[in-house]
């Protein structure tokens, strides 16, 4: 059974925590000197990592949780604080600046070899945003059917921040650095709102309401 408004929810959640178009100028910054071709093969390998990585969370997420005894209504007042965190980063541009650190250190200290792995897959596409999103989500997709669901929907997102990468160079031209900033303020108060509403309904399934 397919519940069209918590699949699109899903999928606002996760596009605005990868933030694709505002990973894609770093991904540029990561992959200076590296052709085409090369940096086709360093974005394949890093979102179909990510996707793994996220995947895993999706389908053991809750069951890590139930073995540490916590339960998921305070998995998602904290996810969802966490989530209100980074959108508070994204609105005043502090997530972007931490960002480029991290790649710009690992560029340093690791270069071409495994820039798929790190920083790349982690902790830039699946970091701690993406993964609390991904097991908070995993609890409004109980069931085996509805959890597929969900990791089509984590496909999809991997996809479309593949193709982001893919034509990094385009959207860094087109977007220009007041684009960038306006995209990102924008999508920061989106999450922000979805965050809220994590710690709703998380607050909401502890006291059982």
């Amino acid at each position: 059974m397919f519940n069209v408004d918590l699949l699109v929810n899903a999928l606002t959640t996760l596009l605005v925590t990868l933030d694709p178009p505002g990973l894609a100028p770093i991904f540029l910054s990561l992959t200076v000197g590296l052709s085409r071709q090369e940096r086709f093969q360093v974005a394949t390998r890093g979102s179909l990592i990510a996707f793994f990585i996220l995947a895993a969370f999706a389908v053991f997420g809750n069951g890590i949780l139930g073995l540490l005894g916590i339960s998921i209504g305070a998995f998602r007042i904290a996810g969802g604080l966490l989530l209100f965190w980074i959108s508070f980063e994204m609105i005043f541009e502090k997530r972007q600046e931490r960002k480029e650190k991290t790649g710009e250190n690992a560029t340093t200290k690791d270069h071409i070899h495994n820039i798929a792995v790190f920083p790349l897959a982690l902790p830039l596409i699946a970091g701690p945003g993406a993964i609390s999103a991904t097991i908070l989500l995993a609890g409004s997709f109980p069931t085996a059917v509805e959890r597929t669901q969900l990791l089509i929907v984590i496909a999809l997102s991997m996809v479309s921040l593949f193709l982001a990468l893919v034509i990094a160079e385009r959207i860094d031209r087109f977007l220009g650095v007041t684009g960038r900033a306006i995209l990102t303020r924008l999508l920061g108060v989106i999450l922000a709102a979805l965050a809220v509403q994590f710690v709703v309904d998380g607050v909401k399934s502890a006291m059982a309401v």
